[in-house]
């Protein structure tokens, strides 16, 4: 009994894919058969049945909130790059104006924390990249510290790390500011001869999550190593 329901099922499921692909085929076949379309019903998640019109009304209806979702998070996307943009060329102009390392540094710190919401900023250079000391000595680095090797990789390959730091990291970079900084974004600086890093902390654990763009983080980089550039060692420039 049970082999011979099963052996009658087998025309049954050909016979759905011979329609299912003969319709595929044919997708004009209910424009010379439109009274099909009032006698076909469908059964409804909500119960009792509508018609295949009613159906793909639905359907299409349903795709329509799908496309317009997609679209309203692509807009708002390119909303957020064109505010960024701008941040960023607000940036550039600010740092043209600098005319010594202490202005490019106090732009980057300020600009960052204006424009683009950071609480903590600090650009750490080596000290052997430096014409002329700093008055600070949280912003240089010796090549030959032994906590620099936590960020050797991000330094060698020159790609901009973000998201949550190890405590010794955070401490190392932000130094008395350490305590605050939930997420940080780390950009080296320099080209194939490094000669430092920028730090930008947040209070907020999300605010540099370890998804964001590396695109902007990269940019940003570069306009800050070359910014830079014109006020250190000629052969760190390299």
């Amino acid at each position: 009994m049970k082999i011979q329901a099963h052996s009658e099922a087998i025309p049954d499921i050909e016979q759905e894919r011979s329609v299912a692909d003969y319709l595929r085929n044919h997708p004009d076949f209910f424009t010379a058969h439109q009274n099909l379309l009032l006698n076909l019903t469908l059964p409804h998640h909500a119960g009792g049945a509508v018609s295949l019109v009613e159906r793909q009304v639905g359907m299409l209806r349903e795709q329509n909130r799908d496309l317009k979702d997609k679209l309203l998070e692509l807009v708002n996307v390119a909303r957020d790059n064109d505010h960024l943009s701008q941040r960023l060329h607000r940036l550039t102009l600010s740092l043209m104006e600098a005319r010594c390392l202490t202005d490019v540094l106090h732009t980057l710190d300020d600009k960052l924390r204006t424009e683009f919401q950071a609480d903590v900023v600090r650009v750490r250079l080596f000290e052997d990249c430096l014409i002329t000391p700093l008055d600070d000595n949280q912003q240089t680095l010796r090549r030959d510290d032994p906590a620099l090797e936590s960020f050797s990789g991000m330094i060698r390959l020159r790609r901009p790390q973000c998201g949550t730091l190890k405590p010794e990291q955070i401490d190392h970079l932000f130094g008395e500011h350490a305590v605050v900084v939930a997420s940080a974004v780390l950009v080296p600086l320099g080209g194939a001869n490094s000669y430092g890093l920028l730090a930008v902390g947040s209070r907020d654990p999300q605010r540099f999550h370890a998804g964001l763009g590396k695109v902007f983080l990269t940019y940003l980089g570069e306009l800050a190593s070359a910014a830079l550039r014109p006020y250190l060692a000629p052969d760190s420039s390299a």
